[in-house]
């Protein structure tokens, strides 16, 4: 039977807990790079939206490259401008440019401007506040603490607090990683960033909670026969491919708007909105299986509880290094290893009644 058939039926023993250092170890670096290129890189490249100024869409009849645009605008004394090219639904090219606040005569100077280089009929100025940004902002706090405190307090009841303290962690650990790509690729934020930001939050918490659900539902079943990181182990594996292919049925569509869509139909508006969702149920995957399951193992089994069944179960064959992840010494026998690797405390045979 092939890997793939064992692992939808649950059959595979993967040590996730026991290969937590490797886990944390890469996740520790990768939150250390995105905070870095957050301070490197000065923060983020933030749209006009969070900015304000005025922005300008002209269709490119010359066909002129964006460098020689650029390089017109700065003649003209707005060397700040962002110029590049988007593509209609038609797939005509079109020039964006953006600049601060210009005043009426910089208007029509970059109007004529404009005109002259790319060919095209040039439409009016759409003007943006810098306070419609940090309007955006507020609102996004706001629902970001009141949503963080309606999920803990959910995760606290529904399951346990430890589990809810489990997940927020892996929650930051994707927003954080998330960020820092932003920032260090130099992606513009719009506020279609913060919106699909808000929306990978909840799409990683709804894995992480499938994976606690599953290891409470162990925990009530076979609690007192395996250790914490023994059950969540098991319940990893159970539930793997579940995981893997929610993900991968997610990122297919959020794949093709942003390759297809945006890249290949020039539907440029979905860009940040695809890109930021595809980072980030791509990283929330990772957290969920690779971090907040084998965090919570490893605070779990500081408790008296679960200490008490850890020496329990070496008692009945632990030894050495595989004690310490819940499972017997292969020189044990071949069926007790087999047994344990799935999280089953090997138990002594029964005697047999001697018949007069």
């Amino acid at each position: 039977m092939s890997f793939l058939q064992r692992a939808y039926r649950g059959d595979i023993h993967i040590d996730f807990v026991g290969r937590r250092r490797m886990w944390f170890t890469f996740s520790a670096v990768i939150v250390t790079v995105s905070v870095l290129s957050l301070i490197l890189r000065g923060g983020f490249n933030l749209g006009i939206e969070f900015q304000g100024g005025v922005s300008l869409e002209v269709p490119n009849v010359n066909a002129v490259s964006v460098t020689d645009m650029r390089q017109a605008i700065a003649d003209l004394g707005l060397g700040a401008a962002k110029v590049q090219t988007v593509q209609d639904l038609r797939g005509n090219e079109h020039l964006r440019i953006e600049t601060a606040e210009l005043d009426t005569p910089q208007r029509e100077a970059l109007k004529q401007l404009v005109a002259e280089v790319t060919g095209g009929e040039v439409g009016e100025f759409d003007a943006v506040s810098a306070t419609f940004g940090s309007r955006v902002i507020s609102i996004a706090v706001r629902a970001l603490i009141i949503f963080l405190i309606a999920v803990t307090l959910y995760i606290s009841v529904r399951l346990e607090w430890k589990m809810a303290i489990a997940a927020l962690a892996a929650l930051f650990h994707d927003v954080i990683f998330t960020a820092g790509i932003y920032a260090l690729v130099g992606f513009e934020v719009t506020p279609e960033t913060i919106i699909a930001i808000l929306t990978i939050l909840g799409y990683s918490l709804y894995d992480t909670v499938v994976v606690f659900d599953k290891v409470l539902e162990n925990v009530s079943e076979r609690g007192e026969r395996h250790t914490y990181s023994a059950l969540v182990n098991m319940s990893m594996n159970q539930v793997l491919m579940r995981s893997i292919n929610t993900s991968l049925t997610s990122l297919l569509p959020v794949g093709s708007l942003l390759f297809v869509g945006s890249l290949l139909l020039g539907a440029t508006t979905l860009r940040e909105f695809a890109l930021a969702l595809f980072i980030g149920i791509a990283v929330g995957t990772y957290s969920s299986i690779f971090l907040a399951a084998p965090l919570l193992a490893l605070w779990k089994e500081h408790e008296e509880r679960w200490q008490r069944i850890r020496r329990r179960v070496e008692r009945k064959g632990g030894a050495g290094e595989y004690a310490a992840k819940g499972i017997v010494s292969p020189e044990e026998d071949p069926v007790k290893v087999a047994a344990a690797m799935s999280g089953v405390v090997a138990r002594a045979p029964r005697k047999r009644r001697r018949t007069r």
